[in-house]
């Protein structure tokens, strides 16, 4: 969270390469879930283990190209600037086809790099039982299901900065009160609607749609989201 501007001036880190630095950082979860299965000495949770590692990093990437059309549209990769490009109205609602295509496939990436459903694959109960944490319980259980759900919401973070103009009103051109009376709502009030709004929508794609299998998943990733991303 560090580097995502809750409001106007409020963030802890602002620099010039923060998406880059959000990214690299969140790569490095696949390191404590690759050991935390093979630590379980159990062939599940290492299978489920693998799965996910496999399912983050292949996914990952089209979390970066859907965020690096943002930055090539607002110019820089400095969140606060990022949102400050989007003052006169977010670029998904501005025309740009692109960045509406980017918002879609991040949603999808941002929620199989959740371990989200339908992408819930290392924890298919008729497979795997738990996945990697069937041998962990207590606190140890319920801080990977914390990294879990704060996972989520990280992802729903970076799409409110991103795409949905982070702390920045709602405006509607023509419609001069209704833009006064939503200025007087404070910044990170909005931040904070906008990721619950996400979360929100993450939640709604786990209870509409089945868990796909794993050949499904990274298909989809590998044949239709990477390419259209890169393209």
């Amino acid at each position: 969270f560090s580097c995502l501007p809750v409001n106007k001036g409020l963030e802890v880190l602002d620099f010039n390469v923060g998406a880059f630095f959000l990214i690299a950082v969140s790569s490095i979860g696949v390191v404590g879930i690759l050991l935390a299965g093979w630590g379980s000495n159990n062939k599940y949770s290492l299978i489920g283990a693998m799965r996910s590692g496999a399912q983050i990093i292949s996914y990952e990437l089209s979390v970066g190209m859907s965020m690096l059309t943002m930055i090539v549209l607002a110019g820089t990769m400095q969140f606060s600037q990022i949102v400050e490009a989007q003052a006169g109205g977010w670029f998904i609602f501005k025309g740009h086809i692109s960045a509406l295509i980017a918002f879609v496939i991040y949603l999808i990436a941002g929620n199989a790099e959740a371990n989200r459903g339908p992408f819930d694959l290392p924890e298919a109960e008729s497979e795997l039982t738990a996945g990697y944490h069937t041998e962990y319980s207590g606190m140890h259980f319920g801080f990977f299901y914390l990294a879990e759900y704060l996972n989520m919401f990280i992802v729903a973070a970076v799409a409110a900065t991103v795409f949905l103009g982070g702390w920045m009103p709602l405006h509607v051109a023509g419609l001069e009160d209704f833009n006064a009376l939503m200025d007087y709502i404070p910044g990170f009030v909005w931040f904070f609607g906008k990721a619950f709004f996400v979360v929100f929508l993450l939640m709604w794609i786990k209870w509409t749609f089945p868990r796909l299998r794993i050949d499904q998943l990274l298909r989809l990733e590998w044949m239709y989201l990477l390419p259209i991303s890169m393209a």
